[in-house]
């Protein structure tokens, strides 16, 4: 480190190297980074960077595929603020520091013996940086990690602490759940609980025809549905979660590391990298990879069936659709990775959400469903991402605020109703664009 100086317990320090995202597509070069041990001392350093004219962005694991976090001002690092700061078993909701990562996080409640009810596939994340994109898991009827969000605390730009609920600045709360950094630093979150669970985890291959004719079924007689479809081939693997009155029946550990290690991770790394060095051998690789899978059934606590580890990189574009529109569009994905010359390596999820009611959540006001494209790392992206963009735009499609995309605020305006009201309220919170970057200019405009 360089230039580092004591600012309480947490330091502030020049940036002597350029920051990159966890996919690497991202890089910025901040003046200076700050870690700050306390929501005070966070609030400080906001204050000092508006009077140094710099610019502000927090960044917690970097897992956005977007320039979301990127900054050429002050990196906040929130490395220091993490850990819960109370349970209340009465309101069941807990809080926590911003910094937290979801991992931690799902396992402290579990030693507690409580859950979040619903969770993405990742959980490097941290709390604040998850929530802010708007990252979700898939669910009849449980929404995104922000919509379990209960109270927040958030730094604005004049340095002023504001606590958001409900009760409490219900307008900032009803859209800072999902905030994209634009109305300021989140420094702690409350999310509602409840007595951990047990979830059964029913993993099955089908036909690409009947998960698209058996899809509405399938989500109506399933709490949690998502699948995947393997390019170039017709095969699909289905993963359908629902609560269990048990007992525990986990993967054995060796049936588990074949599946989740070996074939998720180890095997499907060097299909990857032979599919980038030799694209032709793709579409054979994607049938061994997509009948590598067999069906399995097991029963665990709801982190252990919602998440597993992602050790291949890569680069992904993902939009939410009205989930009526799902299978039309995955059919017309189809179609066009037929008929073109791309190779795709990396299978595409489906999966679904609620109706939310948060500003600019990509289920705000109707009833989801998520395709979600990937590329190995390094492989070129372009092509296959802007066919795809094309199809999901002409229906209507809302893309993840983290993901690859190239939509901008006037394509926002029409496909969020409420996305004036957003607007205006960073107008409000933030009207010197402390906390803005290129990549909010783009999709909130200035």
């Amino acid at each position: 480190m360089s230039g580092t100086t004591a600012a309480g317990s947490g330091s502030v320090r020049t940036a002597d190297s350029p920051w990159r995202n966890w996919a690497g597509n991202v890089t910025s070069r901040p003046v200076r980074e700050v870690s700050p041990a306390s929501a005070e001392e966070l609030a400080e350093a906001v204050r000092r960077a508006a009077e140094d004219g710099l610019r502000v962005k927090t960044v917690g694991t970097g897992h956005s595929f977007t320039s979301i976090a990127a900054t050429d001002g002050v990196l906040i690092r929130p490395g220091l603020l993490t850990g819960i700061r109370r349970i209340d078993r009465e309101a069941m909701t807990v809080t926590v520091e911003s910094g937290t990562p979801l991992k931690r996080l799902n396992v402290a409640l579990a030693r507690e013996g409580l859950s979040l009810t619903n969770m993405g596939d990742i959980m490097e994340q941290t709390v604040a940086g998850a929530t802010s994109t708007g990252t979700h898991g898939t669910g009849r009827d449980s929404a995104s990690i922000a919509a379990q969000i209960r109270e927040l605390e958030l730094v604005t730009a004049s340095g002023e602490l504001l606590t958001c609920s409900e009760k409490e600045n219900p307008e900032v709360f009803a859209a800072a759940r999902i905030g994209l950094g634009a109305l300021g630093v989140v420094t702690a979150i409350t999310f509602a609980v409840e007595p951990v669970f047990l979830l059964t985890a029913r993993e099955e291959p089908m036909t690409f025809d009947r998960v698209a004719s058996e899809f509405d079924a399938l989500h109506a007689e399933n709490e949690h549905f998502e699948f995947y479809w393997f390019p170039h081939t017709d095969n699909c693997n289905t993963k359908r979660n629902n609560r269990s009155a048990g007992p525990a029946a986990p993967p054995g550990r060796v049936s588990g590391w074949i599946e989740d290690e070996l074939l998720s991770n180890g095997l499907f790394q060097v299909a990857c990298s032979l599919g980038r060095a030799v694209p032709p051998a793709i579409p054979s690789i994607a049938k061994l990879s997509s009948r590598a899978l067999s069906a399995r059934t097991y029963t665990d606590i709801p982190y252990k069936v919602f998440t597993s580890p992602r050790r291949v990189r890569f680069l992904e574009m993902e939009y939410a659709l009205p989930r009526e529109a799902a299978v039309a569009a995955l059919r017309e994905v189809k179609a066009m990775v037929e008929r073109s010359p791309l190779k795709v390596s990396f299978p595409v999820e489906v999966r679904t959400a609620p109706a939310d009611d948060i500003a600019l959540s990509t289920a705000s006001g109707r009833e989801t469903a998520y395709i979600a494209v990937h590329l190995y790392k390094g492989t070129p992206h372009r092509a296959y991402f802007t066919a795809v963009e094309r199809i999901m735009t002409a229906h209507g499609g809302r893309p993840h605020w983290g993901k690859v995309h190239t939509r901008d605020a006037a394509y926002f305006s029409e496909v969020y109703p409420r996305f004036a009201e957003f607007t205006a309220l960073r107008d409000r919170l933030d009207p010197d664009r402390l906390f803005a970057n290129d990549y909010l200019r783009r999709v909130l405009g200035d």
